[in-house]
């Protein structure tokens, strides 16, 4: 059994419809209303506990009564509840519903990696000489430890939530710390990598042009598009399902990262066409994974949303 706990601020006049929004409701538990107790927004305090999956119809409802702009809506995870009445609701009525992802906490999950601080930056660029220095020394290993450093999957998911509600200022905060982002990262694998030039220190191995990671990044194909396509529709997956294993694979799975650094890596040893085919490689993904993120944040509403009213309409939701 999952519960969410719902704490709310109500306006006074406002109080009486969102009480029977949520008494009307019969997958509500343990509402508690506390009158006039309510400081910054002021208003009756409103505490309740939600199955999950039928949680999604609530809160749409609150929010219609603009309670989130007039008052306060804060939802809290449960960890372990017991009570007879709400199993047996789960049981008996939500069906399959009761697995339905609470798309609030979805969206403020990915808003949360939406959001550019210093070390997102900082994060991008060290992925990308750890990618370099696994492009350099030939080492699989490294580029799959640049993957899972890297911080740009939550960037493109931001980019794609911002699409699907037409958020404007998130599209460009996304494709601004993105493109800020890799630039930077290109501009300082390029520059470690003119240092290593430099001093000589490349392997003998990678002088001769024997560079087999190198040629996995450089070379997009069919192959890089059906990944990308597979990596996408996972990622959005596991967010809505909180499944943090499955995103971890997302992470070691596009070559996003490892382009990056392939092109400034390829630049410094003057290898142009390899730089052309890893940028080529990097947009490729980028495009893929932000395109397939719209596409199943649409498709995975669309298929509860049908799934809640077949529900409703059988009697059981």
């Amino acid at each position: 059994m999952e519960l969410i706990h719902v704490r709310l601020v109500s306006p006074v006049d406002l109080t009486p419809r969102v009480i029977g929004l949520l008494t009307g409701d019969r997958y509500v538990f343990n509402l508690v209303v506390l009158p006039g107790l309510a400081q910054n927004p002021d208003g009756h305090a409103i505490e309740c506990d939600i199955l999950a999956g039928a949680a999604n119809a609530v809160l749409r409802g609150l929010r219609e009564l603009e309670l989130d702009r007039r008052g306060s809506i804060v939802i809290e995870p449960v960890e372990m509840a017991f009570s007879g009445a709400a199993a047996e609701a789960e049981q008996q009525q939500l069906g399959a519903l009761a697995h339905a992802p609470v798309w609030e906490e979805v969206e403020a999950r990915i808003r949360a990696e939406g959001t550019y601080l210093p070390s997102f930056y900082v994060y991008l660029v060290i992925a990308g000489v750890i990618g370099a220095v696994g492009i350099i020394t030939n080492s699989q290993i490294l580029i799959v430890a640049a993957m899972v450093v890297g911080p740009e999957y939550g960037a493109i998911t931001s980019v794609a939530l911002g699409i699907s509600h037409g958020n404007r200022a998130r599209i460009r905060q996304g494709l601004f710390a993105l493109t800020v982002g890799f630039l930077l990262a290109i501009l300082v694998t390029f520059l470690f990598s003119w240092v290593i030039r430099g001093l000589g220190l490349q392997p003998r191995a990678f002088e001769l042009g024997i560079r087999p990671v190198s040629t996995l990044i450089d070379a997009p194909n069919a192959f890089s598009v059906i990944v990308a396509v597979l990596a996408g529709i996972v990622g959005i997956m596991s967010l809505t399902q909180a499944r943090t294993s499955a995103l971890l694979g997302v992470f070691i799975s596009v070559t996003t990262i490892p382009a990056a650094a392939d092109i400034g890596v390829s630049c410094a040893f003057s290898s142009w066409s390899q730089a052309r085919g890893s940028l080529i490689q990097l947009l490729l993904n980028i495009v893929l994974l932000i395109v397939v993120g719209v596409l199943m944040l649409r498709f995975q509403r669309a298929v509860w949303q049908y799934i809640g009213r077949r529900g409703r309409h059988s009697g059981g939701g």
